[in-house]
This record gives C-alpha cells, sequence and structure tokens, in this order.
C-alpha cells in the first residue's frame, strides 16, 4: 500500500467528507439549482457548506483533502469554486483495491 492509498482512506474516514462524495454523485437531487451544470461544472462551494451546515473554513479544509486525492476537481467561475466528482479517480481506486489489497 502506498502513501496515496493510506491518503484516501484517511479521508474516507470522516462522516462528512464521505457525505459530500455521495451528495455530489447526484448534485441535480443533493443541491438547489444553480447558474451552470452541476454534472459537469460541479457545485459551488457555498451550497456545500450551507448543506453541511459546518463552518466555511471547515468545509473549505474538507474539500481541499478530497482534491487532494483526486477525488474531486475544482473548477473556479467568478466567484465561486465548483467542484464535482473525479469518476475516473474513483474507478481507478477501486480496481486498485480489488486487485492489490
Amino acid at each position: 500500500m502506498d502513501t496515496k492509498d493510506t491518503d484516501i482512506f484517511k479521508v474516507l474516514a470522516n462522516e462528512t467528507r464521505l457525505q459530500i462524495l455521495h451528495w455530489l454523485k447526484e448534485p441535480e437531487a443533493n443541491f438547489p439549482p444553480q447558474d451552470v451544470d452541476p454534472s459537469t461544472v460541479g457545485v459551488c462551494v457555498s451550497s456545500i457548506q450551507k448543506k453541511t451546515g459546518l463552518a466555511q473554513s471547515t468545509v473549505s479544509h474538507y474539500l481541499s483533502m478530497l482534491e487532494a486525492t483526486g477525488l474531486i476537481i475544482s473548477t473556479r467561475q467568478g466567484q465561486c469554486t465548483y467542484y464535482r466528482r473525479n469518476e475516473e479517480a474513483f474507478s481507478e481506486f477501486v480496481t486498485h483495491v480489488a486487485t492489490e489489497l
């Protein structure tokens, strides 16, 4: 097991971060309508923060951790940063776990 595996497992060990990933899997069902397509661009950080009910700094830290592992991708448009799941990274991780661990 390498450092990236350990980092992903650490990130997934937090219930709120798992919940964010779950919400981002179906953004249209879990967040209010936005000015952008949530499935291709993502969900604005303020919408994620409101849904969690946590402080903005905590949510930003959680999203940074998820992005550092490659599980989510951020896109900056105007004053908002949008986040979406990186489905390719999920597929690679699942395959890696199934074949290597």
